[in-house]
């Protein structure tokens, strides 16, 4: 068996390749022009005579040809990690080198299956994930330049003072856009303001293309049926979850969830400065980061019971982590709705009797402990105490 260790860049693949001994026998650089990899890619499915070989890949933003082309090539296995913290000695064949190190010497714990310690493995997405999470990531691009678009629209009428002359509140509406392009305007923002309509008209067109597709992909998902029984979430938001979650029975409980998304606080444990928690890590996907966001606005509006949960926190540590720590609980009660197939009102009800449980538990145990008193003395045991004499 060989161990591939490969750092990818646009241009050319730096690997390091060593043998059962852990022995680096090829360490050189690969164009990813695609005759020139193929050819590698053919020397070495017949080096591995048979037996193929274990590959080590950074994920980024471009390996997704690079990951459906390694099966074809004798990879029996493929692992995917998130990048290090940068070094301050850093070159491609170091990279190459410290991840063919990182496989060979976790060998037998990735052929049983087992974690690697210290690694944040990136767990490969099926074909229709991987899809879905393309689609709905563009889907949040379009939208926030549509935002922009918009911002840019009102900036301009604010300059002049127009904004109180407009024939509806709102914008944009189709009052409001047939408005804005006959409105007097110097001519030099009189231009800019029709390229943001043409680009606004654009954007529109591209988003309601968008949601069709999201539509007709969301449609009869049963994940997706689950997810927007919870305030606030629609066909998009859903699908955007349930693709980056995968299989939810991997997470043995939702907080594996929640770290798996970097929604737990990091920690900073040394010498006598114990249990220090920091800032979330933002360790996982920034998109279900940014969803979670804005599902806790309907949350807190919808359901009075989270609200009541979440009202404490707020008063004691403040807004922003207090909303923090309702999306935490969310992550909790996705988790359970995915793998137990229940909507979003059973996990919750479920999820706050299992809290109430634990704090009458604690409080029962804590009674039991001071009902006890302190220990016995000798005189209270009518024992008289040792005594020794000195000869």
């Amino acid at each position: 068996m060989l161990y591939l260790g490969i750092d990818q860049h646009a241009k050319q693949i730096t690997i390091s390749l060593r043998d059962n001994t852990g022995t680096v026998v090829l360490n050189r650089q690969v164009s990813t022009e695609p005759t020139s990899c193929l050819a590698f890619l053919t020397k070495l499915r017949e080096r591995a005579e048979g037996q193929g070989y274990v590959a080590i890949v950074e994920v980024c933003g471009f390996n997704d040809w690079l990951l459906d082309l390694l099966p074809k090539y004798g990879c029996v296995q493929t692992v995917l990690i998130q990048p290090d913290t940068k070094r301050k000695v850093k070159t491609d064949r170091r990279d190459a080198k410290a991840l063919s190190e990182l496989l060979w010497l976790n060998r037998d714990r990735i052929q049983n299956k087992q974690s690697i310690h210290g690694v944040r493995q990136v767990v490969l997405p099926t074909v229709i994930d991987r899809e879905n999470q393309r689609l709905t990531s563009i889907r949040q691009q379009v939208g926030r330049q549509h935002t922009r678009t918009i911002n840019q629209i009102k900036h301009i009428l604010r300059r002049h003072n127009l904004q109180w002359q407009m024939p509806t509140k709102t914008f944009p509406s189709k009052k409001a856009i047939e408005w804005v392009k006959v409105v007097e305007l110097p001519s030099c923002d009189r231009s800019e303001m029709n390229w943001h309509i043409d680009e606004l008209k654009r954007l529109a067109t591209k988003i309601e293309s968008l949601d069709a597709q999201i539509l007709a992909r969301a449609e009869g998902d049963k994940d997706v049926e689950l997810l927007r029984t919870i305030p606030g979430v629609a066909y998009f938001t859903a699908l955007a979850l349930s693709c980056r979650i995968g299989d939810p029975k991997r997470f043995s409980s939702g907080k594996g969830l929640s770290n798996y998304w970097g929604l737990t606080p990091s920690t900073a444990d040394s010498g006598d400065a114990k249990g220090r928690r920091g800032h979330i890590t933002k360790a996982g996907s920034k998109v279900a980061r940014w969803l979670l966001g804005q599902i806790v606005v309907h949350v807190l509006r919808k359901d009075p019971l989270m609200k009541l949960w979440y009202k404490p926190i707020r008063n004691r540590r403040g807004s922003r982590i207090a909303r923090v720590a309702v999306m935490r609980r969310l992550t909790v009660i996705i988790r359970n709705m995915l793998v137990e197939g229940q909507d979003y009102r059973d996990c919750r009800n479920a999820m706050f009797e299992r809290r109430k449980k634990q704090v009458e538990n604690k409080v029962e145990n804590r009674s039991k402990a001071t009902k006890k008193g302190p220990l016995p003395t000798a005189s209270a045991m009518n024992t008289q105490p040792v005594t020794t004499s000195a000869h």
